[in-house]
């Protein structure tokens, strides 16, 4: 987190789920301003270890709608791109569409927004970075078709278009956040908890990783940056920037 370490600001999707309220908590927070964005209009109730009430802001809004983050957006330095659904056993056409836009094609349309927001920013400021939550289910089953659907999905669009937005050209740094089975509302019967596997990302990525593996499947180490690897190559080798 070498990037963020005083005076910015982190938003992170999903702010209402386990992980997502597991990071903003573990988010170092001294001159770090943190903005839950969530679906859920309750209210985000963030404490400390101690059981103190943890500053932060909450804006609610709804796929489809991400142009309307805009604003909030302009403002952000690391957006965080944490937000999903699973759908065990379903395969109708409604939850196949449902799938696909929570999972995959809302955090493609927040990545491509602020790319563009960071490339419009006016004077000198740090790189801004987005983190995208693929999962593990990029590579590994999950025992959801369509959770491990979309979120392959995700994974290509990403290695895809970090060609362009990502590298030391592009105006983000893009990392990318393959977490194994962590307990939550998705996931009841994880076998990690949700705080663990928060610490776990902050600490990789304060080491300066941007494949941030947190699983208890040492398969994933192994498979995982094989195929980050293979699919950057494969869209270097047959895609052009522009055209």
């Amino acid at each position: 987190m070498s990037s963020c370490q005083d005076q910015c600001t982190v938003a992170v999707t999903g702010a209402s789920g386990s992980f997502g309220r597991a990071l903003l908590r573990r988010w170092p927070r001294q001159d770090v301003h943190l903005v839950g964005l969530t679906s859920s209009p309750e209210p985000l109730d963030l404490r400390d270890e101690a059981g103190g009430p943890i500053p932060h802001e909450q804006v609610v809004w709804q796929i489809g709608e991400e142009w309307a983050l805009r604003p909030v957006l302009e403002r952000v330095d690391v957006l965080v791109l944490n937000h999903g659904i699973n759908q065990p056993q379903a395969r109708s056409r409604a939850a196949t569409g449902q799938a696909l836009e929570v999972n995959a094609l809302s955090s493609w349309r927040l990545l491509e927004l602020f790319a563009e927001v960071v490339q419009q920013r006016a004077g000198a400021r740090r790189r801004a970075e987005v983190w995208v939550n693929t999962s593990e289910a990029e590579i590994q089953p999950a025992l959801s078709p369509l959770y491990e659907l979309s979120k392959r999905l995700l994974g290509n669009l990403v290695s895809l278009r970090a060609l362009d937005l990502g590298g030391s050209q592009g105006p983000l740094r893009i990392r990318r956040l393959v977490l194994g089975p962590f307990r939550s509302a998705l996931n009841p019967i994880g076998l990690m908890g949700a705080d663990f596997v928060a610490g776990q990302v902050l600490a990789q990525a304060r080491l300066g990783c941007n494949l941030i593996i947190v699983s208890p499947n040492p398969l994933t180490y192994v498979l995982m940056p094989l195929s980050t690897l293979s699919r950057w190559l494969y869209c270097r080798l047959l895609t052009r920037a522009k055209g």
